[in-house]
């Protein structure tokens, strides 16, 4: 413990493993993170201190509770981006979206109002309850009409705890990518949360990683993350499958 102790004194922080985040919510008012430009503004500046030089904000859609319009979430993405150049940051802000597995979901999709990340990934949600129905045939669809599903924070659904990695690795297997908080790593969530995160970054499973970022207490998690050899063990793993970098900034 002494030793740790010494080491977590020494200020001495792991290296991100990417300079982008393709998950978190910052932008303001629009779902259950940042509620106002100031909180937007003091998370992004701590995630550009991080080390993050790109962020695609990925705000809810979630039917009843955010049913956030391309309108409603690019007044968000305006209002925080000029602010930030106001400041003189040098972030790259866009914007995709984390859609949870529902109705409203499909009804976007399907008029063309969600906004996928650059390559034609998309962030696809779980239910925190059960497994969506039809979830297989729901993602091989999604495949056929071009998009890349990205699967959020698979570490987190309880229900896929007790199958001993044999779900992961057939949703894996049929071409879902699968995208880790950095928070789970963290063990902010939970011990469980923390080894299934581990678990599928020890196979080689994880190919997008993502603060997940809602609040200051997150980032106080992260930052102090950062500063265990845990992180540093990890991020040595996530390196050589992680595709967070290779995705393209669009043209302005």
């Amino acid at each position: 413990m002494a030793l740790f102790d010494i080491f977590r004194r020494s200020g001495t922080k792991a290296e991100l493993p990417t300079v982008t985040d393709i998950h978190c919510h910052i932008l303001p008012g629009v779902d259950d993170g940042a509620p106002d430009l100031e909180t937007s503004l003091e998370l992004a500046g701590r995630m550009e201190e991080m080390g993050f030089k790109r962020i695609f904000a990925s705000p809810h859609i979630t039917e009843s509770t955010f049913e956030n319009t391309p309108e409603m979430l690019d007044t968000a993405l305006d209002r925080l981006s000029t602010a930030l150049k106001e400041k003189g940051s040098g972030l790259i802000l866009d914007r995709s979206s984390e859609n949870r597995i529902d109705d409203f979901f499909r009804e976007q999709l399907e008029a063309g109002n969600i906004r996928p990340l650059p390559g034609n990934y998309i962030i696809v949600e779980n239910s925190f309850i059960q497994e969506p129905w039809n979830l297989d045939q729901f993602l091989f669809d999604l495949k056929i009409k071009g998009y890349k599903p990205i699967m959020a924070h698979p570490e987190r659904f309880f229900y896929y705890h007790d199958k001993n990695l044999s779900r992961y690795e057939a949703l894996h297997n049929a071409g879902n990518y699968f995208q880790v908080n950095l928070l789970s790593l963290a063990g902010a969530y939970g011990k469980i949360e923390k080894k299934v995160a581990e678990a599928l970054v020890e196979k080689g499973w994880v190919r997008f990683l993502g603060t997940d970022i809602h609040n200051l207490a997150h980032v106080e998690a992260i930052e102090n993350y950062l500063t265990t050899r845990d992180a540093r063990r990890q991020f040595e793993r996530l390196v050589p499958n992680l595709l967070n970098d290779t995705i393209e900034t669009p043209q302005s």
